[in-house]
């Protein structure tokens, strides 16, 4: 590279994150997505994907709004001089681990803590990235770039590591057809082919995080982790139904406020034999693809992400149970509080997790960096769901019929004939107008008994798994950390201090003064 080439190159490099319309403009690259039997041209631009498109895109934006800047952002660590997500960086600190959790919480609340996957999910991975990028061993060099080229341009990673559910009591290297493996190697890169599921968000993303989860892998050429291309010739997604879509067509935003705008569109990502390039290779070793999840540092990480998430979106179910509340009257009720009481301890549970996470942070392998806590991570992964479906049902059990006593669209406002009826039987208490009670009442109806929200509840019950799996990794967290023996010894020096003749503890008094029990 001559001098004026490298002066040219070093002039055009980037050093701030994308703002909106740059993330906008990064998705217009020719990806393969399919809805409805036919090919979208454009997803920013198609009523499927629009709105979501640009709720992710306020992301972006508020990174370069001042009133955002302080909490959302933070020095890049590569040099480059610009500023990045804190959680797209390693944290040395508890401070760092600290900014991270304020960032996340800036984004959920800007997306009212139901996009889950926004950018900052795989942050988890790729600022883990940066904490032992040696782990990865001859792919070392690629650990090193992601983490460099994620954190400078907030990179929006999707996430996919479990097979689609064909076949399960057979080993991988059995069900070729289904799991993703390795076809070819290639000077450019590995041909690959298979499927993964649930690809969350992916549609709107730069590339996709594609690893294992599950049964132990065998052989080499399914042992893999990697980044995918989302718009790589071999890369499709096919694509569930679009709550955005339908509610575009059959209803408005005042009666689907949630679907409108923030749906996460889940698909499944096929390679039909995607040519994936060696420098988006982690991982291709069959002892690190299993270890991978355990030994990278990334699940503490995406846990505290999640949390955070969730601390959010039970403040705006807590919000909108008051504004309920109100609306129905009697408010002040013994009973209602009480309910109303136990969504509030869900979300101080949580964000209890969280600060405990951030306070008791562990040494990542390899470095001087800090993970949360991911005992106490894998203890909400394991409760949120029973905390969710709860919070669903006290919803349900004390707004009851008000979730459905609605008019069926917003335009039935502008019917003069049924709008003297609605004002006088749609009311709510207090002043509160027909149409007010409707926007309220329609916002938690989407947030958690249209399909939308259906959904939610399915996402948040499996979000790392079944509740099951997440009660077996906490248990062996705790037997490999030592947690168990060191409890079994609080018992022991329980038990050490009597025996069956009474206390053998020096300091401690015997009852044969005051004993009714006779002894031979």
């Amino acid at each position: 590279m001559t001098e004026l080439h490298e002066a040219a190159a070093a002039t055009t490099e980037r050093h701030l994150p994308f703002t909106g319309d740059e993330y906008l403009e990064s998705l217009r690259d020719g990806r393969e997505i399919w809805i409805y039997g036919e090919r979208v041209d454009d997803v920013t631009t198609h009523p499927a994907f629009r709105n979501s498109a640009r709720s992710i895109a306020r992301l972006y934006d508020a990174m370069h709004d001042p009133q955002h800047r302080d909490r959302l952002t933070a020095p890049t660590d590569t040099g480059n001089g610009g500023f990045t997500h804190p959680l797209f960086k390693a944290a040395r600190t508890k401070d760092d681990l600290r900014a991270s959790r304020d960032a996340v919480r800036v984004w959920a609340e800007l997306t009212f803590g139901w996009m889950g996957r926004s950018p900052d999910y795989k942050a988890a991975m790729l600022g883990a990235l940066g904490g032992d990028p040696e782990w990865y061993g001859e792919y070392a060099g690629n650990a090193r770039r992601w983490y460099r080229e994620g954190q400078e341009k907030v990179l929006y990673l999707g996430h996919a590591i479990v097979p689609p559910p064909v076949d399960r009591d057979l080993p991988p290297d059995d069900i070729a057809d289904v799991y993703v493996h390795v076809e070819d190697e290639t000077d450019n890169g590995l041909i690959v082919s298979g499927a993964k599921v649930v690809a969350t968000g992916s549609p709107l993303t730069h590339q996709v995080f594609i690893s294992h989860f599950g049964v132990p892998l065998r052989k080499k050429a399914y042992a893999l982790v990697f980044l995918a291309p989302t718009n790589a010739p071999g890369v499709k997604f096919l694509s569930r139904a679009s709550y955005e879509l339908a509610a575009g067509r059959a209803a408005s935003p005042f009666d689907y406020p949630l679907s409108s705008r923030l749906d996460e569109n889940d698909s499944i990502i096929v390679f039909d034999r995607a040519q994936i390039p060696w420098e988006n290779v982690l991982v291709y070793d069959v002892d690190k693809s299993n270890s991978y999840d355990a030994e990278s540092g990334w699940i503490g990480r995406a846990l505290l992400q999640a949390a955070t998430r969730m601390t959010v979106k039970l403040e705006f179910l807590s919000g909108l149970m008051a504004k309920a509340l109100d609306i129905k009257g009697g408010g002040d009720s013994r009973q209602l509080q009480a309910a109303f009481g136990e969504i509030i301890v869900c979300r101080n549970a949580v964000a209890a997790m969280v600060d405990g996470m951030i306070e008791s942070p562990q040494p990542q392998h390899g470095g001087d960096a800090l993970l949360p806590n991911e005992s106490y991570g894998t203890a909400y992964a394991a409760m949120a769901p029973v905390m969710y479906r709860r919070v669903k049902e006290i919803i349900q059990s004390t707004v009851s019929s008000g979730l459905i006593y609605l008019n069926s669209s917003a335009v039935d406002f502008d019917q003069p004939e049924m709008r003297r009826h609605m004002d006088r039987f749609m009311r709510g208490t207090g002043g509160i107008t027909a149409e007010e009670r409707s926007k309220t009442m329609k916002l938690f109806w989407d947030a958690i008994g249209s399909e939308f929200g259906g959904r939610h509840e399915l996402y948040e019950l499996n979000y790392f798994g079944p509740p099951e799996l997440n009660h077996l990794g906490m248990m062996e967290i705790a037997k490999h950390d030592g947690s168990i023996e060191q409890w079994r010894g609080l018992v022991d020096r329980c038990m050490a201090d009597y025996d069956r003749s009474g206390w053998t503890a020096p300091d401690l008094i015997n009852p044969t003064d005051i004993s009714a029990v006779r002894r031979g």
